[in-house]
């Protein structure tokens, strides 16, 4: 495996994203090891997380590696004016890897290009988010048995939703067709309707939430952001646009899963939950062996 940094999902050509989903396969057999003994990974979160900086931190912990950073920039010299690139520059001197979460669009590469170490993206801004792509790919493919020639529907904020739109990148290998469902104020940005339109991959743009969801092999459902909204008006013309309940999975495909990547408000009803489609919670127990095999790979271990 090489080192290299993950910043965007583009990062990984379609061998790259093979190989990650093999490793993490083998992780999810033997999830402990000391591959990081020795090794200092710093978790520097500039913008709160739960899942993915749990999810890194339990992936360390089982590999063996230490832990440094911190959770929240408020406790860090960033409040006292320090730039990004300086606290990069610093932090790159203590450790082996640097994991970041930070909102502005293109820290994450920023960073990449001024540490010395290599960097993984764990979200920047509305921009990507690709450990979380790399578990999302991991879960279709357990769920599906293949990445190819998959009916793929998003719902939701599929504007600001960074795992849309690194999941629709990484997707374009596989000869995905795409439905995307949105209000108008919500829909998948120009950029990657380009990006499709330039790849020959065919997708579909919807403004109800019907039966049209019974031909979706994923439903990939998203959180309307507040975070990302200017205008606290516009957030709740939208917050409960699209809903999903139990009783609509009557006539939907045998094989079909419903992921989200969480946390969830209240666009998944809870009566969802118990049904077998239902595989959100497994997908973020599947981050933990898709990160392991992130790591690995950027350390080339």
């Amino acid at each position: 495996m090489d080192n290299k940094s993950l910043v965007s999902i583009d990062d990984y050509s379609k061998e790259e994203i093979m190989e990650v989903l093999t490793r993490a396969a083998e992780f999810e057999k033997n999830p402990n090891s000391k591959l990081l003994e020795g090794k200092v990974i710093a978790s520097l979160f500039f913008e709160p997380s739960t899942r993915t900086r749990l999810s890194f931190e339990t992936a360390i912990n089982r590999m063996g590696g230490r832990i440094v950073g911190f959770s929240d920039s408020s406790s860090s010299s960033v409040t006292k004016g320090e730039t990004l690139n300086d606290t990069t520059k610093m932090v790159s001197n203590y450790c082996d890897l640097i994991v970041m979460r930070h909102p502005i669009e293109g820290a994450a590469r920023y960073a990449s290009e001024v540490a010395d170490i290599p960097v993984i993206n764990a979200g920047d801004g509305a921009n990507q988010h690709p450990s979380q792509t790399m578990l999302d790919l991991y879960s279709i493919m357990k769920t599906q048995g293949t990445l190819e020639n998959l009916n793929i529907f998003m719902v939701g904020d599929l504007k600001y939703g960074r795992t849309v739109h690194s999941l629709l990148m990484a997707m374009s290998h596989f000869n995905p067709t795409f439905h995307f469902i949105a209000p108008p104020e919500l829909e998948i940005p120009s950029a990657y309707k380009i990006f499709m339109e330039k790849n020959n991959i065919k997708y579909f743009e919807h403004t109800d939430f019907d039966e049209i969801i019974n031909e979706a092999d994923i439903l990939y459902m998203t959180r309307v952001q507040k975070e990302r909204f200017a205008d606290p008006l516009e957030y709740e013309k939208v917050k409960n646009v699209y809903i999903l309940r139990n009783s609509m999975l009557t006539n939907t495909k045998e094989n079909l899963r419903i992921l989200h990547p969480l946390p969830r408000v209240n666009e998944i009803d809870v009566d969802v939950d118990a049904n077998p489609k239902a595989y959100y919670f497994e997908q973020a127990l599947n981050g933990v062996y898709a990160r392991q095999a992130i790591i690995a790979k950027a350390l080339n271990l």
